[in-house]
């Protein structure tokens, strides 16, 4: 399978945008690109306004037509690989899948093997080409260091019916987080938008001029005496949004070294033995454990889950041994 496939992202410039340099607003507009790299696709051409080629610090005018191709990495091949997978779920339409830390979703820069899309393609022969060479039946993504549900679609018809649930927000996605600190609150609403850092191009923030508005229900499940493990249902899906924010919540994903400065939060734990436990979490202790959505070709109502894996149970039973452990009726 060969990168030749090209995407045409498409803006039309409103007032708000307008008078913005072009590269900045791509930057802010195009998560999958740092603003080096909008800036070569512009000098290379890849980006057009009002059809004609334009450069990095053109200023933007309202009602300005841009259009960005994205050409997918050329004489490469996405070869199968025989991976093991955990599947929930499998029909003739899509699969789901219980995706361990640690493994990648789709090939990207420096992780071109070992992906779940390298193990679905040595599964399944016929995957969903609506995602593009890179990404074939992908309709959502899980960072790469958190665990839990994913769906791929088996065909192009229910990779549209799928995308189409998840822009509508009709998917129910929860997730597992075990948090850091005692969360006080039995639930909450977080309404902030999320979007590229104003300083560092690697992370998300709240604090973005250009974010897009994220929502995030969570209710307490448990409370340790340095920790929570919380249920997190999301309602949009903007990029690290669980993270971001909790973080500014208060309350960051044990072992998240991206937000929330976990080791050293964790560091300074008096307690030895509490301090050990967390120490054995080598990674976001966010895992996705439920989904609900609709098939994509029958409409059944379809209901997962995932338990716990292994790191993150070990860590709430040591937590609850150790700890005046108060748990949600």
């Amino acid at each position: 399978m060969t990168h030749n496939e090209r995407e045409h992202i498409q803006f039309t410039i409103g007032k708000r945008d307008a008078g913005e340099r072009l590269d900045i607003f791509l930057s802010h507009n195009e998560n999958s690109f740092s603003r080096s790299q909008i800036k070569r696709v512009v000098t290379e051409g890849n980006v057009r306004v009002n059809n004609r080629t334009v450069k990095s610090g053109y200023r933007l005018k309202e009602g300005d037509f841009v259009i960005l191709t994205k050409e997918e990495p050329k004489g490469y091949d996405v070869t199968p690989e025989n991976i093991p997978l955990t599947i929930i779920y499998e029909d003739a339409s899509i699969i789901v899948l219980d995706k361990p830390s640690g493994m990648v979703v789709h090939p990207a820069a420096g992780n071109y093997h070992g992906t779940i899309v390298n193990a679905l393609l040595f599964h399944c022969k016929d995957l969903s080409g609506v995602g593009g060479v890179l990404r074939p039946g992908i309709v959502h993504r899980l960072d790469k260091q958190t665990s839990g549900l994913l769906i791929v679609a088996k065909s192009d018809s229910a990779h549209r019916g799928l995308s189409k649930q998840f822009k509508k927000h009709i998917v129910k996605k929860v997730y597992k987080a075990l948090v850091h600190g005692q969360v006080k609150d039995e639930s909450g609403l977080i309404e902030l938008p999320v979007g590229r850092h104003p300083t560092d191009r690697k992370k998300m923030s709240t604090k973005s001029k250009r974010g897009k508005m994220a929502i995030t229900r969570w209710k307490v499940i448990e409370r340790y005496d340095i920790a929570t493990l919380l249920d997190v249902e999301i309602e949009t899906g903007r990029t690290h949004q669980i993270r971001v924010h909790l973080n500014t919540l208060g309350f960051p994903v044990i072992g998240d070294t991206v937000y929330g400065n976990s080791k050293k939060r964790t560091g300074e734990i008096k307690n030895d033995i509490l301090r050990n436990i967390l120490k054995r979490i080598k990674r976001q202790a966010l895992h996705a454990s439920r989904l609900e959505f609709y098939h994509p070709l029958d409409d059944r109502y379809l209901e997962f889950s995932s338990p716990l894996p292994d790191d993150m149970a070990y860590a709430c039973e040591a937590l609850r041994q150790s700890s005046s452990v108060q748990r949600e009726p």
